[in-house]
């Protein structure tokens, strides 16, 4: 899946959050989408997903504009994690991931084997089998996001925009989820695009970012290329630095605590 971004702008209120953007993101890239808080993230992925227009330009999967899929068409093609969730109602994990089959139902509207071998392998990819037959409500928040992923990963999409999926995970879990999604992107071909405010993390596991200052500036590329010190320091407007351990980087901020 091919997602062009042709000269995007993006606005909230007076303010510019994304000024003329263009970039092509393609199949098998996983792309994270970082910056200040208020800076756009999500506004940017709300409109990748087609939930709102930008204030100027177009989106196109596919070389197909956005807004003239379908869309049973779209859900098929594209998932969207929300950067939260709500369950008004009791359900068990399970039937809560099924519902991101909907847009395969057919005839009845019953699911098929087929729909519950993708919920079965989404829960098995996050470690959250056991958890099939939990009521949702009785789950922490971490569990509750690792559920929501594992809905969008049973979705089958082969464009995954994810707002904030790290959101309520300790590291272990962060590492666990990134490595899902790094293998949907490697081996299946899937393009991943997630906001994430670790950018460590998003250095080791992303293949490209997209950096936002907030004041309509952006960065595109290969990780290693946008996540700098200079462009992230820029950025966030604190000064960080870039600390190697062997193999291993790590931006960090660049000044000292102070000791007392």
């Amino acid at each position: 899946m091919t997602l062009h971004i042709e000269h995007v702008s993006l606005r909230a209120g007076a303010r510019t959050l994304v000024e003329d953007l263009t970039q092509s993101i393609g199949a098998g890239e996983m792309w994270c989408i970082a910056g200040p808080n208020g800076a756009g993230k999500t506004t940017l992925i709300g409109v990748l997903a087609g939930l709102t227009k930008p204030a100027e330009g177009a989106i196109s999967l596919n070389g197909r504009a956005l807004a003239s899929w379908r869309a049973a068409d779209l859900a098929r093609a594209r998932s969207l994690m929300p950067q939260s969730s709500h369950d008004a109602f009791s359900a068990t994990v399970l039937d809560t991931v099924l519902l991101n089959r909907f847009p395969y139902v057919t005839g009845w509207g019953w699911e098929s084997a087929e729909d519950r071998a993708a919920a079965h392998a989404a829960l098995d990819a996050l470690g959250l089998l056991s958890f099939a037959s939990r009521d949702v409500l009785t789950l922490s928040g971490g569990e509750r996001q690792r559920v929501t992923l594992a809905a969008v990963l049973c979705q089958n999409t082969p464009l995954l925009l994810l707002d904030e999926p790290l959101a309520h995970l300790d590291l272990h879990h962060q590492i666990d989820c990134l490595h899902v999604l790094a293998d949907a992107a490697r081996k299946s071909g899937r393009t991943v695009i997630f906001s994430c405010h670790d950018l460590n993390l998003a250095r080791r596991f992303s293949t490209h970012a997209l950096l936002l200052d907030g004041k309509g500036g952006a960065h595109a590329g290969l990780v290693a290329d946008v996540l700098t010190p200079e462009r992230a320091s820029a950025a966030f407007g604190y000064p960080l630095a870039l600390i190697r351990d062997g193999e291993h980087e790590a931006l960090v901020p660049s000044i000292p605590v102070a000791r007392t």
